[in-house]
């Protein structure tokens, strides 16, 4: 099946991380966005994440820059340093040259530097696939993991930013059929200038106890991944959750929940109650939209040792978005949009 591993699976891959280095301070986890290095007598950390990309076949060398970038800025660090491996489906020149132009200008956008990589032709793909890369350096790693009992979960900008850009560009079609009016669209697409989370995550960090980067699954997913890296509840308002017009015209032309799908663009954060004014100015301050919509809960004990842990009942990692209890993540809504048309339905 196309799309992330389950988290079984996930683990199994995980648990094969080589020899042991305790330079390594945060190693590969569920939930968790990125690596993170001590860089022994420097005073800094290094923080290292990759990601491959290859559906988002218009865009596809700018968002496996921000994708991979966005990581880094998630856990405290500034991008710097960037690593990309491309597969082409053939030797087409202009193929090539529009890839690694989009990747060059969104890198020098980030102020990263492409420092290496690989490039070669395989002839089994049918759209470009890019792995990238991407390592930067911070005093103070954010983990995924470090929300807290009563801290304030906020997100910045809203759901499905990239998605959004996604279908009303490579599925622009099937939205106006849908009835979704091109200057809607237009004004979508434009969100693929959106799906940097760098200035979102340089904002909060000061305040944040943990970050996250919605991806592949959207708001959902990295809901149930922090709060299981975390170990602990997230109790969510659906409704508080920002999704603008443009983004819920696509959605609901082609049937796709905003919470469930390609999230990137937004930035989830926990703030302990003290600090999200701070965290919510600053976001201002940058000229970017920030939301609080929901608070982190202690999980049930087996033993229910409290009154509270008993009327809870829900176990780390749970999140109750609504009247909704998740405990996995949900499969992302677009890959059925993309197996429909390879299939030709």
């Amino acid at each position: 099946m196309t799309g992330k591993l389950g988290p079984e699976a996930l683990a199994a891959a995980l648990a094969a991380t080589g020899a042991p280095d305790a330079a390594v301070t945060q190693g590969p986890a569920y939930g968790e966005d990125a690596a993170a290095i001590d860089l022994r007598g420097a005073g800094e950390t290094l923080v290292v994440a990759a990601d491959p990309l290859s559906l988002a076949a218009e865009s596809v060398g700018t968002l496996a820059v921000h994708v991979a970038c966005n990581d880094v800025a998630a856990s405290g660090a500034d991008p710097r340093w960037l690593t990309h491996t491309l597969f082409l489906p053939d030797d087409d020149p202009d193929r090539l040259r529009a890839v690694v132009d989009q990747v060059d200008a969104t890198a020098s956008a980030l102020g990263a530097s492409v420092v290496g990589g690989h490039t070669e032709v395989l002839d089994a793909l049918d759209r470009p696939l890019c792995s990238m890369t991407a390592m930067g350096t911070t005093d103070r790693f954010v983990s995924s993991g470090g929300a807290e009992p009563g801290d304030r979960l906020l997100l910045t900008k809203g759901a499905a930013i990239e998605a959004t850009a996604i279908l009303a560009t490579d599925f622009r079609e099937e939205c106006l059929a849908a009835g979704v009016a091109p200057a809607t669209l237009d004004a979508a697409a434009d969100f693929l200038d959106e799906v940097s989370v760098v200035p979102d995550a340089a904002a909060v960090r000061d305040a944040a106890t943990a970050l996250h980067d919605p991806t592949e699954g959207g708001v959902a997913t990295a809901l149930v991944e922090m709060a299981a890296a975390s170990e602990a509840v997230f109790a969510v308002d659906r409704g508080a959750v920002p999704v603008r017009p443009e983004t819920r015209a696509c959605c609901d032309a082609l049937g796709v929940d905003p919470l469930a799908t390609f999230g990137s663009g937004a930035l989830l954060a926990a703030v302990p109650p003290a600090r999200v004014d701070d965290a919510l100015d600053a976001l201002d301050a940058a000229g970017i939209a920030g939301a609080e919509i929901g608070v982190v809960e202690a999980a049930a004990t087996g033993d229910a040792d409290s009154a509270d842990d008993a009327a809870a009942g829900h176990a780390a990692g749970t999140v109750r978005l609504g009247g909704e209890a998740l405990t996995e993540p949900p499969r992302d809504e677009l890959y059925p949009l993309w197996a429909a048309r390879d299939s030709g339905e």
